[in-house]
């Protein structure tokens, strides 16, 4: 009986350390998982922070690019490159809304971080995360960022719905009037009040009809009706 219970002793303390061992490999592999984890969020976080940075100057460079546009039918400049997005200069850097929205997401765009593109217009956006993934079992996360990349295009809905030209009984290219009014006299283009009247601008917006009267801006398209902002891989 006695030789039993000190082999059973004996058992028991071979088993101790076995079992230590076992528990601080557990506690190890759990800490290591939850270093994998922190990563993880810190790299999520930084991607929230550079589509957002993205969006951000993709979107102000929309509002800019339609107040161009407003601006061009107005004066009765040239509007059609504007209408598909190009030959515009926006007053404002975007690339600073790009840094706001980082900001709010705890992250900062990265020198020379973003990166205007053109057909279509993107914005490419690597930002670079406030918080350090922190301390871990694994040597060097106290000090590790996370870095990201975006990449926001803008792209037109619309385009001109240009209507086929009438016949020309005439053959002559001047139609039936031959470009004259009642007197005989060259209409011009012009109003009964011998202004000269801008002619309405009809659109089709991704199979949308939508008509711009140069005498109701006011009524004027949404940013969001006239391009679409989306993120790209």
């Amino acid at each position: 009986m006695t030789a039993r219970r000190s082999r059973l002793a004996g058992d028991a303390g071979q088993a101790f350390p076995i079992y230590i061992t076992a528990v601080a490999a557990l506690l190890f592999l759990a800490l290591a998982l939850f270093a994998v984890g922190q990563a993880g969020a810190t790299r999520n976080g930084g991607q929230t922070a550079a589509d957002a940075a993205a969006l951000g100057a993709a979107e102000d460079f929309r509002d800019q690019v339609r107040k161009g546009l407003l601006d061009a039918i107005a004066d009765g400049s040239s509007w059609e490159e504007l209408l598909a997005g190009r030959g515009f200069d926006p007053p404002h850097d975007p690339c600073d809304q790009a840094q706001w929205f980082a900001g709010e997401n705890d992250a900062d765009v990265v020198s020379g971080g973003c990166v205007p593109g053109y057909l279509p217009v993107s914005f490419t956006v690597t930002v670079k995360t406030r918080e350090a993934v922190g301390k871990s079992v694994i040597p060097g996360t106290e000090t590790k960022h996370a870095t990201a990349k975006a990449k926001a295009v803008v792209e037109p809905r619309c385009v001109l719905d240009e209507p086929a030209p009438l016949p020309d009984p005439t053959g002559d290219g001047r139609g039936d009037d031959g470009g004259k009014d009642d007197d005989g006299k060259d209409g011009g283009g012009k109003g009964d009040g011998g202004k000269d009247e801008k002619p309405v601008i009809d659109l089709v917006c991704e199979g949308e009809d939508i008509t711009i009267d140069p005498e109701r801006l006011d009524l004027f398209p949404d940013a969001k009706d006239l391009f679409s902002v989306h993120l790209a891989d």
